[in-house]
């Protein structure tokens, strides 16, 4: 079973979430803010992370850019999500390294296939 780390810092989004991928078969790791996902990475090892931009403390940018820049995640799928469609901001995420980039609200069956796309390796 693929372990999903979901990290954001709204409780109704972070729960919502975590049902979703469960429902879709998924092991689910959650974390509240940047911190809290860093140290999942390590200790939990997840197969793909689901990661809000705006988080209090390291922002969803920088943790994506942190594990990026180590060996042993650079290649881990991440996804960011945001309430903030600015155009700008998504060309960051992918300049950064994300795999995907998708806008709250969004379609919970499209997520789905995003992820199971990322974990088999087929693209979306």
């Amino acid at each position: 079973m693929a372990r999903v780390l979901v990290v954001d810092d709204e409780p109704n989004i972070l729960i919502s979430l975590e049902f979703l991928m469960q429902q879709g078969g998924f092991e689910v790791l959650t974390a509240e803010d940047g911190e809290q996902a860093l140290a999942h990475v390590q200790q939990s090892k997840p197969d793909l992370i689901l990661l809000d931009i705006s988080l209090p403390g390291i922002s969803g940018f920088d943790v994506l850019e942190q594990l990026r820049q180590a060996p042993d995640t650079a290649a881990l799928p991440i996804i960011m999500l945001t309430a903030h469609g600015r155009e700008v901001e998504r060309e960051k995420g992918m300049a950064l390294g994300a795999d995907d980039y998708i806008t709250k609200p969004f379609s919970t069956q499209a997520l789905v296939e995003k992820v199971n796309a990322l974990l088999t390796g087929n693209t979306p």
